[in-house]
This record gives C-alpha cells, sequence and structure tokens, in this order.
C-alpha cells in the first residue's frame, strides 16, 4: 500500500510539473540578456550566489557521452534565494526546502535568445514563482 501511494504521489508532483519552463523571448544578445538578468534579480535587493554555466558544460562534454548534438549556443543559469519569500514558503511547508535555490535561465538556440524558469506547485511555491516572474519581466524590458 505504502509504495501504491507513494508511486500516486509521484505522479501527481510530475503531473504538477507537466507545464514545463516559463520562457520568454529576448530581443538581443545573449550577453545583453545575461546582464539583464542579473540586474534585475540585484534590483530586488537579491545576492546571485552562482551562475551555472550550462552551455559551456554540454558543449565541453558532449564528445565524452557520445553527443555531437548542439543545444544551445550558450546557456546560463542564475542561482540565487531570497531569505523574505523563502521563509514564508518554508513556514507554510518546511518540505518546500527542496525547491530553494531558485534559478533562472538564459538561453540562446537556433530559434534566438531567451530567459526563463520553472514553474511550482500550486499553493505557497507561487510566492516564488511570482517573483521569478517579475525579474523576468523586467529583465525583458531593458
Amino acid at each position: 500500500m505504502k509504495k501504491l501511494i507513494a508511486a500516486i504521489s509521484l505522479g501527481l508532483c510530475t503531473a504538477a510539473y507537466a507545464e514545463g519552463p516559463v520562457t520568454v523571448p529576448y530581443d538581443g544578445s545573449f550577453e545583453d540578456a545575461a546582464f539583464a538578468v542579473e540586474s534585475a534579480i540585484v534590483d530586488q535587493g537579491l545576492v546571485v550566489d552562482y551562475v551555472s554555466h550550462v552551455g559551456e558544460m554540454l558543449v565541453r562534454t558532449g564528445a565524452d557521452v557520445g553527443s555531437d548534438k548542439t543545444l544551445f549556443k550558450e546557456a546560463d543559469i542564475f542561482i540565487f534565494c531570497s531569505a523574505v519569500v523563502s521563509r514564508k514558503v518554508m513556514e507554510a511547508d518546511p518540505m518546500n526546502i527542496a525547491h530553494c535555490p531558485y534559478g533562472i535561465f538564459v538561453a540562446e538556440n537556433a530559434d534566438g535568445v531567451m530567459v526563463g524558469y520553472r514553474t511550482y506547485p500550486e499553493g505557497p511555491m507561487q510566492l516564488v514563482q511570482d517573483l521569478l516572474a517579475r525579474i523576468v519581466a523586467e529583465a525583458v524590458e531593458e
């Protein structure tokens, strides 16, 4: 019975994320988009903890995993947290720690430059999704 409940729970969690990430096209270069995202995060009074250079990693490791497919011309993920928002969502449910830290990606592929973020489950985590939406909106409007 526990396995059945776990399987159902996993299915529900997967369905909650089935929408995929939110992406917004950026009218400009990858470098300009990356700068705009970092600036928008800082404008919210937040600190970028780390920038994950996913695009570089994919290029560097492609041959090692037997692939020559180019996924992105460039791709970075800006990792950060908000003490205020994190406290609110974790006071509502301490297991929301699983969603921290938060990230906004900037990527360029054959279709152009985009900025985006993952979606979060309904409920308290919508505070995080709202924060990410505000940051991305500011970044793409610059």
